[in-house]
């Protein structure tokens, strides 16, 4: 019988780890393996953005520790004074970003990149785990995006907005 995750919380001690990249922690219904290779079916009520550190709370009073996966990322630094103007072009393009006090992670794009580094930062690729800020109000997700607009290639172009050469 597979164990089943209804809820999320907090918990010190746990019975097991299940290690997840940035792009799988935002779950309602996933069957999960854990490290020790059980399989869990994580079924909540809704969608939920699932935070490096918490836990799962399974039926049976056992608890599974999420734990974000190291990923390849850009590591983006730049002179302190410029670090904010950079946070602010890579949030006008809707990149997931983590900002920390002396640099920026981001997904690897080299298009980003390039514009980056065209604005004086410099980027070295690292694999470490990832934990974006979450949306405007401290909860949810930004989302990135194409700019194709075809919903095939887009999964986000249903969602309306400018650019400044539109």
């Amino acid at each position: 019988m597979t164990a089943r995750a209804r809820s999320i919380g907090a918990r010190e001690q746990v019975d097991d780890t299940v290690m997840l990249p940035y792009q799988e922690r935002f779950l309602r219904r996933r069957l999960l393996t854990t490290s020790r290779g059980e399989a869990v079916l994580l079924d909540l009520a809704e969608a939920k953005e699932l935070a490096d550190g918490e836990a799962l709370l399974l039926d049976d009073d056992r608890a599974i520790r999420v734990i974000a996966a190291a990923e390849p990322l850009a590591d983006v630094r730049c002179e302190p004074s410029s670090l904010a103007r950079l946070a602010w072009h890579i949030g006008n393009r809707h990149t997931p970003c983590q900002v920390e006090a002396n640099r920026l992670l981001i997904q690897r794009d080299h298009v980003l990149e390039a514009m980056l580094e065209g604005l004086g930062a410099t980027i070295t690729h690292v694999e470490e785990p990832f934990r974006p800020e979450g949306g405007a109000y401290g909860h949810g997700r930004t989302h990135g995006h194409a700019h194709s607009h075809d919903p095939h290639a887009d999964p986000n172009a249903h969602i309306p907005h400018r650019h400044r050469n539109d």
